[in-house]
């Protein structure tokens, strides 16, 4: 397959010519990558819009995935996520109303800036079980949520930062049913549609999807899509550019968007096989640890979950020992440790981890639960409490005050409260157990 931006990039560094434009380094070492590192100059094509190259590598990633469209995001899916939102904000306004969006309250920060920037009403899908990152969506319960709300899309967020995959065709075929559009937070999964049961949101029926592709696939931070379904509303096609343009930089990343060109080339060619391998391995890998009494989480297939209180240990505690060794987790709470696997890691190294996790001694279980949040009062909308005058305060000193910026353990996760709502003992203790040390609340 192409890569038209390499080979640009690739050849205007060749030249060696004097550079009167950006950035400040013109090309000269002083990291490493400036020769390749360039800004929108004649031939390089623009990001919003693309027209020439970067058009191109687009539509060569559109072909890979499926996609009615696909657009590159040199800001990750937190550009994208804003985006999805406003296509859906032009939606309704072509209805005549308010936005309204049916979201599992597991969203990712972005999320919640966008929907208060925006003026978005949300129906929440609050967790049915403990802990605040996994929030399941149960048919029953979006059709439920769908009866009682005139709805104008509906939002999950699959996977979950622990692994756990929603059932998204089943829901997909639930919103088409009632007309609505269903948007995926798919930034953990990009490679889903690489394996050999293709596993992607937009296969299984969503119309607008954002995947991270530097989460899981060999791509530079920041590099993302934002992928268009072939059967979404058309308006979605139509406006997803403007959309991204709307709140993206205007100096993207060349870097960035070369790693994404470059990606396409390799799924084209050997990287869906080495997905297929190392998946297999990692769950060959989950199955001996399942045996030896280790309890996992999730159904992701290159994602290692741990909830080790079972065995005696904190997921903190886990994630020190496992930094010890050498070995750097993505995430670790009370509760859980993540560890996101890649072929890039190799056979040894995952069979190191896999040693030092059979070598943990089983201790006796921590018994402490993580909190259950329920529905809190809102007391203003979360634009009004995005812009109302605010301060910093101690947890201890915040309760009945009304929260102004959201609190989660980590993105995406279920927010301890939302902006907008007033604070009670139980969001304190909350914040307490999981490490929340100061919030923004409103002036009185």
């Amino acid at each position: 397959m192409e890569t038209p931006i390499l080979e640009f990039v690739a050849a205007y560094a060749a030249r060696e010519q004097t550079r009167l434009h950006m950035p400040g380094h013109k090309g000269r070492r002083v990291l490493g990558p400036e020769a390749l590192d360039i800004t929108e100059i004649g031939g390089a094509d623009h990001l919003y819009p693309a027209e020439g190259i970067i058009r191109r590598s687009e539509e060569n990633a559109a072909r890979l995935f499926g996609s009615g469209r696909t657009l590159y995001s040199a800001e990750g899916s937190s550009l994208c996520i804003r985006a999805m939102l406003l296509l859906v904000s032009r939606l309704a306004a072509r209805k005549g109303r308010r936005p309204r969006v049916i979201a599992a309250r597991n969203v990712h920060k972005s999320f919640l800036s966008a929907a208060a920037l925006l003026d978005i009403d949300v129906v929440w899908i609050m967790p049915e079980e403990e802990g605040l990152i996994r929030c399941p969506v149960r048919r029953e319960t979006l059709a439920r949520r769908i009866g009682e709300s005139e709805a104008d899309a509906v939002w999950l967020t699959s996977p979950d930062y622990l692994g756990c995959l929603a059932d998204v065709g089943e829901l997909a075929a639930l919103c088409r049913d009632h007309g609505l559009p269903l948007l995926v937070d798919n930034a953990h999964g990009a490679y889903l549609r690489f394996l050999p049961e293709d596993r992607h949101p937009l296969t299984l029926g969503a119309d607008l999807c954002c995947d991270s592709a530097h989460k899981t696939l060999p791509v530079l931070t920041g590099g993302a899509y934002l992928h268009v379904g072939r059967n979404a509303p058309p308006l979605f096609a139509e406006e997803a550019e403007e959309a991204l343009a709307s709140f993206a930089s205007t100096s993207p990343s060349y870097l960035i968007l070369q790693s994404l060109d470059a990606a396409n080339a390799m799924l084209a060619g050997s990287l869906p096989g080495q997905l297929a391998e190392t998946a297999a391995r990692v769950g060959e890998m989950k199955e001996r640890l399942r045996a030896k009494g280790i309890p996992l989480v999730g159904q992701e297939p290159l994602k290692l979950t741990l909830a080790p209180k079972r065995i005696g240990y904190t997921g903190v505690e886990v994630g020190e020992l496992l930094a010890e060794q050498g070995m750097i987790c993505e995430f670790a709470d009370p509760d859980f440790v993540v560890m996101m696997l890649a072929p890039a890691i190799g056979v040894e190294a995952m069979a190191r981890l896999e040693r030092s996790l059979t070598a943990l001694p089983v201790g006796q279980p921590i018994e402490e639960r993580p909190p259950r949040i329920g529905a809190a009062e809102r007391v203003m909308t979360m634009r009004e409490a995005l812009f109302a005058p605010s301060c910093t305060a101690a947890p201890e000193e915040a309760e009945g005050k009304v929260l102004v910026s959201a609190e989660v353990s980590c993105p995406p996760a279920v927010p301890i409260a939302l902006p907008g709502e007033r604070l009670t003992r139980a969001h304190l203790d909350a914040f307490a157990y999981y490490g929340i040390s100061s919030c923004r609340i409103a002036r009185e």
